[in-house]
């Protein structure tokens, strides 16, 4: 059973950059695809980044060029380097995983943490 704890959330001024982390507590982390997800109130959870076990990613459309997603499998660490963000980047930051699935498709992930909160004020 994978667990996960995200953190790195907190509150920007739009242009800023904010890096979320999520620990994970599986030792076969290396084996899972990792992805990044939000949802601001009001909205459908989506997908933002994810990286296969090789270090593959890919990227939601809104967010290619100003986000990084990256990982260490010694550490079981997942981060996402925001940057240039905009107050529609503004939602709670969920890190997921998933053992036969890779990229933004939610419904995909079985393992979900917590959540961190991104702030965004112009």
């Amino acid at each position: 059973h994978v667990q996960l704890v995200e953190s790195g959330g907190g509150s920007v001024q739009a242009g800023g950059s904010l890096t979320l982390s999520c620990a994970a507590s599986e030792y076969t982390y290396s084996n899972y695809c990792m992805g990044w997800f939000r949802q601001a109130p009001g909205k459908e959870r989506e997908g933002v980044a994810a990286i296969d076990s090789d270090g593959s990613t890919s990227y939601a459309d809104s967010v290619k060029g100003r986000f990084t997603v990256s990982r260490d499998n010694a550490k079981s660490t997942l981060w996402l380097q925001m940057n240039s963000l905009k107050p529609e980047d503004a939602a709670m930051y969920y890190c997921a995983a998933s053992q036969a699935y890779c990229g933004c498709n939610v419904a995909a992930y079985s393992y979900w943490g917590q959540g961190t909160q991104v702030t965004v004020s112009t």
